[in-house]
């Protein structure tokens, strides 16, 4: 998927939002581990009620990987489902992938060929040529861990590094790696105050922002100072939405949750 195809889907939905879906079998309701494949069941219950609310999901493919072949299985059924079903919907492959460029370009076969996601999170700690095998794939992105919201980004992302922070460094250095045009970046919603200089570095990349809702996030502080002319943000929830209810109705209860931060998005959209 193009950005710009992206974009024409955030303005028609008036909607940025994306659903993390990072399923624990310990956490979905108890009636669907009966199903023969239960992480899918949740997966496709929890998107056919929420499509038309937001424009991106984003598995986190640790989720799965812990389950072994049968949670690569419920990934590969999820992304086959989406593709099919809402081919108009962003999909990100959460798996923070990054090693030597031989292997980073296996990476992305996999991720951007054999699964078919629009983009994957990838790690700039190895450098330009872990980064560039991903960013090699036409119409695919590459969504590059800039300054994450757990509480460990302060011990490396905020060190000084030739008298700037580390990760203003790989926000400067990666724009210029070969095809950089299909970089995004991670950037925390409970650092939004950073965003400020944040978008003087990148004023026009989208950013993925995890941690609104159950991190403590604030999605107007976050669009306050990083929101463009073209939104350039994708707002992330997973657990504040996915279980909302582990009841029976637990896909309505999603449904609520993400039309509540759709309906925020659409009047911020509209000011």
């Amino acid at each position: 998927m193009t950005t710009q195809q992206l974009i024409t889907q955030i303005k028609k939905k008036q909607s940025f939002l994306c659903i993390g879906l990072d399923v624990d079998l310990n956490k979905i309701p108890k009636h669907l581990l009966k199903e023969e494949d239960p992480v899918f069941a949740f997966n496709k219950a929890i998107i056919d009620a929420t499509h038309h609310l937001c424009v991106a999901y984003k598995p986190n493919t640790a989720f799965y990987e812990a389950y072994g072949i049968k949670g690569w299985q419920a990934i590969e059924k999820t992304i086959n489902y989406l593709n099919k079903n809402y081919p108009e919907i962003y999909t990100i492959a959460d798996a923070k992938r990054g090693d030597i460029g031989n292997t980073s370009t296996m990476y992305a076969k996999a991720f951007f060929e054999d699964l078919g996601f629009d983009s994957v999170t990838v790690a700039p700690y190895m450098g330009k040529d872990s980064v560039e095998p991903f960013l090699a794939f036409k119409d695919k992105h590459t969504i590059l861990l800039a300054l994450t919201s757990n509480q460990g980004a302060f011990d490396f992302q905020t060190l000084n590094v030739n008298n700037n922070e580390l990760y203003k460094e790989v926000l400067k250095v990666s724009k210029t790696w070969e095809n950089s045009e299909n970089l995004m970046y991670v950037v925390g919603a409970t650092k939004a105050e950073y965003l400020v200089d944040i978008r003087q570095i990148i004023p026009d990349n989208f950013l993925l922002v995890p941690g609104v809702g159950a991190q403590g996030g604030n999605l107007q502080d976050v669009c306050k100072y990083g929101i463009t002319d073209d939104v350039g943000l994708l707002i992330n929830s997973s657990r504040g939405i996915i279980y909302a209810s582990q009841d029976e109705d637990f896909a309505q209860a999603a449904a609520k949750k993400a039309e509540d931060l759709q309906t925020q998005m659409q009047e911020i959209l509209k000011g």
